[in-house]
C-alpha cells in the first residue's frame, strides 16, 4: 500500500509542484484517502490476503491517480460543482464518475 501512495505522490508532485500553495503533506493525504475510498468500493471479501488486495490495487493505480488530483484540486472548494467569477465559469465533473471503473468484487 504504501509503494503504491509515494509512486502515485511522485507522479503528482512532478505536475503540482511548481504550483503556489502546493504542499505534499496535502496531496499525501488525498492520496491516502483516495487508496481507502478505492479499497472500500473494491469490497474485498475478508478471505482474501493483505497481498492479494495489494496485488489487485495495483491495477487501480490510475484511478487512485484521478481521485487525489481531483480532491487535491478541490481543496477550498468543498462541495461547489460551478464558479463563476470575472465573467469565467467553471464547472466541475462529478467525483463520483472517477469510481467508474471500480468495480464491487463481493455484495454488500
Amino acid at each position: 500500500m504504501d509503494e503504491l501512495i509515494a509512486e502515485i505522490v511522485e507522479d503528482l508532485k512532478i505536475e503540482l509542484e511548481n504550483d503556489v500553495g502546493f504542499s505534499e503533506d496535502a496531496l499525501t493525504a488525498k492520496t491516502r484517502n483516495a487508496y481507502r475510498e478505492v479499497k472500500l468500493a473494491r469490497n474485498y471479501p475478508s478471505t482474501y490476503s493483505q497481498q492479494l488486495i495489494d496485488s489487485d490495487m495495483e491495477k487501480y493505480f490510475s484511478v487512485i491517480r484521478d481521485i487525489a488530483l481531483f480532491d487535491y484540486n478541490q481543496i477550498g472548494k468543498d462541495f461547489e460543482q460551478s464558479h463563476t467569477e470575472n465573467s469565467v465559469t467553471r464547472s466541475y465533473t462529478s467525483r463520483l464518475s472517477l469510481f467508474a471503473n471500480v468495480t464491487p468484487i463481493a455484495r454488500f
